[in-house]
């Protein structure tokens, strides 16, 4: 293909009628840049998935932050995990400097500093951000076998404690709720109950209970309990209209990958669950960027494999889009990489065989095109890419040699005093912020395993089966109206039946996720 017909086919498969993200223009060669040959992403396809891929400094994050900047400007709320923690900036406007001035006149961009409106949250508290917990409940045993890398018997065991909780009633909200679960099964007083279960052994239960401490040990018990994220805080718009950024700081977590990977699934899972069928729209109701996009599938068992290609998969039709950021797209499991139809490729190294193969195998998952992308890919300069996304009838756009535009926030971390005030003064602060106990699995078990005393009815022992905490305290008030009321037959019965059918069907999603009435 000469370069006359590649700017005429770039030009021509980029043009769309609706609003689109500006992602550069077409280069032709080394710093030549056509600039009249925009490429652009048209929004209502956004929501179709996409993989922003490349070698290490080569400009994913940067890529991140443009798209985030422009998502938000269009009215579209967006989610980021900062892994290495240098996104908090997309909250500033940029400064301008020579190098960013050269690159917005080459591609044409109209290049003015502007920052976004922006939250910080951060896992359990850790780093600078509101926190975000999780019940133990709500995350699922199979995203749970995952962060505690169950093999697949040790999952199937953990489904059925979760299945002995649900049964029973027990609230499992944090560790050490799941970990009462488990000692009662194991102990003398389980007995019955974990032969009933059939299939749960006393010595994978034995593993299980080891595995829980190992991680509460490691720090664990933050990311677990309440008050829990309420997952369409991320929905939301700001004054104007412009869409949150939703940053969430996980450099302090670098060490423990998996955890904040499957983290990350249960966010996704979670809206999957809450947001209402939408079908095809003008723009999503929420872009989430899925950084270090690898983590979530090395070593994952094949049902977990199943659930994220089926939430990616149904999500779409919920409005939400998913952009996997990694190195390559062989990091992304198969079945989830198909479903990816916009693509930004940035440079890719060749260095050793392995590195060889993943070349090979990335340059196949392009359309044809006249270029050769072997060598085009691991010639790429920073802050250029091979692109191509869906176009608005969802067929595929030429192949097109880009280069990028420069973010307009500052790129780079604010400073963490302006973090601090900036997270202190969210008005989601208060909400979020202090960790509440309540009564749950923990201390039902403790007072149905503690010696009947009949002289402190405090204290006495629960009954075989409860299945609500409320149902436990209406019947220990003894006092005025309340104790008339509640204490009679009928209302008694009535309560017992509810909270007994409550306790029974709760309903668990692809992960196993609780899913809860709000």
């Amino acid at each position: 293909m000469t370069r006359v017909d590649n700017v005429r086919s770039v030009t021509e498969g980029y043009s769309f009628d609706g609003p689109c993200l500006d992602l550069g223009a077409l280069l032709t060669g080394p710093d030549t840049v056509a600039a009249a040959a925009k490429v652009r992403i048209p929004l209502s396809m956004v929501n179709r998935h996409g993989l922003v891929a490349g070698a290490t400094g080569s400009g994913k994050t940067k890529t991140l932050q443009v798209l985030a900047e422009q998502l938000s400007a269009a009215g579209v709320p967006v989610f980021l995990a900062d892994v290495k923690g240098d996104l908090s900036g997309v909250a500033e406007p940029g400064a301008d400097n020579p190098k960013i001035a050269a690159r917005a006149r080459s591609i044409g961009q109209d290049w003015a500093p502007a920052g976004a409106p922006t939250e910080y949250y951060s896992l359990g508290g850790r780093g600078t951000g509101i926190p975000i917990r999780v019940t133990i409940s709500a995350f699922g045993p199979l995203l749970l076998s995952r962060v505690l890398e169950l093999n697949e018997v040790q999952e199937s065991s953990l489904i059925m404690v979760f299945h002995f909780a649900d049964e029973h009633g027990l609230p499992l909200l944090d560790l050490k709720d799941l970990r009462s679960v488990v000692t009662y099964l194991t102990g003398e007083q389980g007995a019955a109950e974990l032969a009933a279960l059939g299939g749960l052994s006393k010595q994978t239960a034995g593993v299980l209970l080891r595995k829980l401490i190992t991680f509460a040990d490691e720090g664990a018990e933050d990311f677990f309990g309440e008050p829990e994220l309420d997952t369409r805080e991320l929905l939301r718009t700001a004054e104007g209209g412009r869409g949150v950024v939703s940053v969430l700081e996980l450099s302090e977590l670098q060490a423990k990958p998996t955890l904040f990977a499957t983290f990350l699934m249960w966010l996704l899972a979670d809206l999957y669950h809450d947001l209402p069928e939408v079908g095809d729209v003008d723009k999503p109701k929420l872009v989430f960027f899925f950084d270090e996009a690898h983590l979530l599938f090395d070593g994952a068992s094949t049902a977990f494999v199943d659930a994220v290609t089926q939430t990616v998969r149904l999500i779409r039709s919920k409005g939400v889009g998913v952009f996997f950021v990694t190195q390559t797209p062989r990091d992304v499991a198969p079945d989830v990489l198909g479903q990816l139809g916009n693509r930004v490729q940035h440079a890719l190294r060749a260095y050793t065989p392995d590195d060889a193969k993943a070349l090979r195998a990335t340059v196949s998952t392009f359309p044809k095109s006249g270029y050769d992308l072997a060598e085009l890919l691991t010639s790429l300069g920073i802050g250029e890419a091979v692109v191509t996304v869906l176009s608005e009838t969802g067929a595929p756009t030429p192949v097109a040699w880009t280069r990028l535009p420069a973010p307009t926030s500052m790129m780079g971390p604010l400073d963490p005093a302006e973090l601090d005030r900036r997270v202190q003064g969210s008005p989601l602060y208060a909400r979020y912020a202090e960790p509440v106990d309540r009564e749950s699995a923990y201390e039902m078990l403790a007072a149905k395993l503690a010696p009947a005393d009949d002289t402190a009815p405090e204290k006495r022992s629960a009954p075989e089966k409860r299945s609500a905490p409320e149902e436990r305290r209406s019947e220990r008030d003894d006092s005025g109206m309340v104790q008339k009321v509640l204490g009679s037959t009928e209302v008694r019965g009535f309560l017992r039946s509810a909270a007994s059918t409550a306790g029974r069907e709760v309903f668990r999603s692809l992960f196993g996720t609780a899913r809860r009435r709000r």
